[in-house]
């Protein structure tokens, strides 16, 4: 059974888990423990494992759980601790909390794996100072055996896989982080054009929305994507240095925004807390990660890209 919580302390678990027997056993214990003690408890996974959990809740412990879908809320991992985390966190205040989260699961793509792990690295960061838990489950059957590596890294402790709770000799979050601000890939074939200052974003906004109308995008597809097109923009030139470099591209039914500026983004959780939060600079990041579904920042000395996914969504 994952160990509960130390009060007055903050405890990231990464939960090697083999088997849906080995979850149930190892998760049910933990929620059923935080509910008889009253604290506040949040798990967010993917199905098949939520209904998992759910059905195998005691009576009346399912009724003290907050539950969520993270391949819906964790879309973007980007957003998981300005989102679901964040806002149940900023919910209990003061106290112990307890949360379930399981950002890595069979059908991640290459392209959301980097996000997740730079996820996982901040949590650390995120609620240092809380008596918060954090337990994240990793299927040990499954899973490539170098994403079970970079959760020994991403967390302090470790439970599961035959072995009682330890610590990790592999802790590193921050090199974690570090070495997944990788740059990003660009197409050949993207459309761009270069914005000088603020007036300039209108016609950014207009730009995006003939391109996406080529690849048939609805208008609330559009509407979201001149948002985001907005917001990075802006962002880009208030805080960055010179010009930006706005380009687009589609790429297996997703339209790819990304930004370029000379600046440097010196702050990893700029847009990830929650917007009560949140100062001005990072809400810019917050909305964008909040509509897309993937969000890449790669940033350096040089300056700093941003890449925003936003998927086709198929007609009503």
């Amino acid at each position: 059974m994952a160990a509960a919580a130390d009060h007055g302390s903050f405890s990231h678990i990464a939960l090697f888990y083999r088997s849906p027997r080995d979850y149930v056993e190892h998760l049910v214990p933990f929620l059923a423990d935080s509910a008889a003690a009253r604290i506040p408890i949040l798990v967010a996974v993917p199905e098949p494992n939520l209904s998992l959990l759910r059905d195998a809740l005691p009576e009346g412990t399912a009724d003290s759980v907050t539950t969520a879908d993270m391949s819906r809320v964790g879309r973007n991992p980007g957003h998981i601790l300005g989102g679901v985390f964040g806002a149940f966190a900023a919910q209990h205040p003061t106290g112990p909390v307890r949360m379930v989260g399981e950002p890595v699961w069979q059908g991640r793509s290459d392209q959301e794996y980097p996000a997740c792990v730079q996820h996982e690295a901040l949590i650390n960061r995120a609620f240092t100072g809380r008596e918060v838990t954090v337990l994240c489950p990793y299927d040990a059957t499954n899973l490539n055996s170098d994403i079970l590596v970079d959760a020994e890294i991403t967390h302090p402790r470790l439970d599961g896989a035959g072995h009682p709770e330890r610590n990790s000799a592999a802790f590193a979050p921050e090199a974690a982080w570090a070495r997944y601000n990788e740059p990003l890939p660009s197409s050949p074939t993207a459309a761009s054009c270069t914005l000088n200052e603020l007036t300039d974003l209108a016609f950014a906004r207009a730009f995006a929305a003939k391109y996406a109308r080529w690849f048939g995008f609805s208008d609330a597809d559009i509407a979201d994507l001149q948002l985001i097109v907005n917001e990075l923009a802006s962002n880009s030139l208030q805080h960055g240095r010179g010009p930006c470099t706005l380009l687009l591209w589609e790429s297996a039914g997703q339209l790819v925004c990304q930004v370029r500026d000379a600046g440097h983004l010196a702050d990893p959780m700029a847009g990830r807390r929650p917007v009560s939060y949140d100062d001005q600079q990072g809400f810019g990041l917050f909305v964008v990660n909040a509509t897309a579904d993937l969000v890449r920042i790669h940033t350096a000395a040089s300056g700093t890209t941003v890449q925003a996914h936003l998927r086709m969504r198929e007609s009503a």
